[in-house]
């Protein structure tokens, strides 16, 4: 694999999305991220597909939905800053953390 890319389950783990690797691989197995690319959307079903910089991906979570767009794809797995730096959050995820003031 190039270096401007890297697999998508990795990246699910250094952007400490996911606990484990593992738990990245499970959870991309199981069809459950779509990755848009070139305007493009896919769903993803194996962890060795190829994430690049400027990809979206959306997916959910614990019951929430959560879209970001591919920043960096770091070298480790590092502290929760590092993994932050990796990925911007687009308005879809964003929806339910900011409610109105009234």
């Amino acid at each position: 694999m190039s270096e401007d890319a890297a697999r998508i389950d990795v990246w699910l783990w250094r952007a400490r999305f996911f606990k484990t690797r593992s738990m990245a691989s499970r959870f991309v197995d199981e069809g459950r991220v779509r990755l848009t690319r070139g305007g493009v959307q896919t769903r993803l079903d194996k962890p060795s597909r190829s994430l690049r910089p400027g990809d979206a991906l959306l997916f959910a979570i614990g019951g929430r939905l959560i879209s970001v767009r591919v920043e960096g794809l770091g070298e480790r797995r590092g502290p929760a800053s590092e993994a932050r730096a990796l990925y911007t959050m687009l308005e879809e995820s964003s929806q339910d953390q900011e409610k109105p003031s009234h």
